[in-house]
């Protein structure tokens, strides 16, 4: 069977602070994130942008996040007061709200791979089964 992936990176820049943390990310900080998306599918999907089967998935539909805040995106957020409140500032729920709003854009037969960095060396995934 045929698998299709692609992959799509970008940053966005936002504040926030770890509830409760007992050391500096408990207080107001930001972050350039660094995000990648990749996404997989065994057959070409449609697009909002696209009407007939021609993609995995459209990369302005997998880079939503870049934008502006007052855009619909995350860029200069503060993520607490964006991010609903079960979901902790921390790279890796960053990364599951991410794919979670993303899923929401796109069909069920994609599958989608998030990663979130903060800083160069360190990242947290998130995919889903």
């Amino acid at each position: 069977m045929p698998k299709w992936k692609l992959s799509t990176e970008f940053t966005f820049s936002a504040a926030h602070f770890i509830r409760d943390y007992d050391g500096p990310c408990g207080r107001m900080h930001g972050h350039t994130y660094h995000v990648r998306v990749e996404a997989t599918a065994d057959r070409l999907q449609a697009s909002e942008f696209c009407p007939h089967p021609a993609m995995v998935a459209d990369f302005r539909t997998l880079k939503w996040a870049k934008k502006d805040v007052m855009k619909g995106g995350l860029d200069h957020c503060v993520l607490n007061d964006v991010m609903p409140p079960e979901y902790e500032t921390t790279a890796e729920m960053i990364a599951q709200y991410i794919h979670e709003k993303t899923c929401d854009r796109l069909p069920k037969a994609v599958k989608l791979k998030v990663s979130v960095s903060e800083t160069p060396n360190s990242w947290a995934e998130y995919e889903s089964d």
